[in-house]
C-alpha cells in the first residue's frame, strides 16, 4: 500500500470520529439512565418538589385507577406480588393453583408488628390514589394512572401494613397523619414516590415535608422517573 493512499484512509478515519462525536454533541445524547434517574439528598429532593394547589374534582378510584392487575398473568394479582416480596419466610396460599397467598412472615414498617396471616394486613399505597389525582395523576392517561396504582417496580410506592393502621391513615399525607413508628422511612418513601411519579405537593405538605426532612438523617432518595 502507498503511503499517500495509507494517509489518505487514516485522515478518512479521523474525520468519520470527529463528525460522531459532533453528533452527539448536537444530539445532547446522554446514556438513558441519567434521563430517567433522580438523586438528590432528602433535603434536596423535599426543596425541588414542585408546588401547586391540590385539586381533587372529578376523583373516583375505581373508574380512573382500577383494580389490582395480574400484569404478567401468572393469577397473582398485584396485593399478591406484594406480600410474596415482603414475606420474610415461604409463603403458603389458599389452593393448589398458587393464586392467593395465605400466610408467611411480615413485618410492617409503619408499627414493626409481625404477621403470619395475610387477612390482617392491606396493601397500601405510600401515596394515596386520592392525593396523587389532586397532584397531577388527574391529567394522566389512563394507563399511567393504572401503572402508579399497580406500581411493584420501587418497592416505596405499595407496602403491606396493619389493616387498622391503613385504614386510619386513609388518604392523609404526613401534614396530617405519620406512623407510629418509623416515620423518617416514611417520610423519605413519600418524597421518592412524589419524584418518580412527578407529583405536586400543596403548600401545607411542603412545610410540613420540609421540617420533617430537617429532622431526618439526610439520605439520598433515588429513583427512576415514570
Amino acid at each position: 500500500m502507498s503511503r499517500s493512499l495509507s494517509s489518505f484512509r487514516a485522515l478518512i478515519a479521523t474525520a468519520a470520529s470527529t463528525i460522531a462525536i459532533a453528533v452527539i454533541a448536537i444530539g445532547g445524547a446522554v446514556p438513558a439512565e441519567s434521563a430517567t434517574t433522580y438523586s438528590a439528598p432528602l433535603r434536596t429532593a423535599v426543596k425541588s418538589l414542585p408546588v401547586a394547589a391540590e385539586s381533587n374534582s372529578g376523583y373516583d378510584r375505581d373508574r380512573y385507577f382500577g383494580q389490582w392487575k395480574d400484569l404478567n398473568k401468572d393469577c397473582q394479582n398485584t396485593r399478591q406480588e406484594v406480600l410474596l416480596q415482603e414475606t420474610r419466610i415461604t409463603a403458603r396460599y389458599t389452593s393448589t393453583k398458587r393464586c392467593n397467598v395465605k400466610s408467611g412472615k411480615w413485618i410492617t414498617s409503619w408499627d414493626n408488628r409481625t404477621h403470619t396471616s395475610a387477612t390482617t394486613v392491606q396493601i397500601d399505597h405510600t401515596v394515596p390514589v386520592h392525593e396523587a389525582w389532586g397532584s397531577g395523576a388527574k391529567k394522566w392517561t389512563q394507563a399511567k394512572r393504572v401503572a402508579f396504582y399497580n406500581d411493584i417496580t420501587d418497592k416505596r410506592t405499595l407496602n403491606a401494613q396493619t389493616s387498622a393502621l391503613n385504614s386510619a391513615k386513609g388518604a392523609r399525607g404526613p401534614e396530617q397523619w405519620l406512623p407510629p413508628k418509623n416515620r423518617c422511612a416514611y417520610v423519605t418513601s413519600w418524597v421518592a414516590v412524589k419524584k418518580r411519579w412527578g407529583l405536586t405537593v400543596d403548600a401545607t405538605e411542603k412545610a410540613a415535608l420540609t421540617r420533617l426532612a430537617a429532622a431526618c438523617p439526610n439520605v439520598t432518595v433515588t429513583v427512576v422517573r415514570q
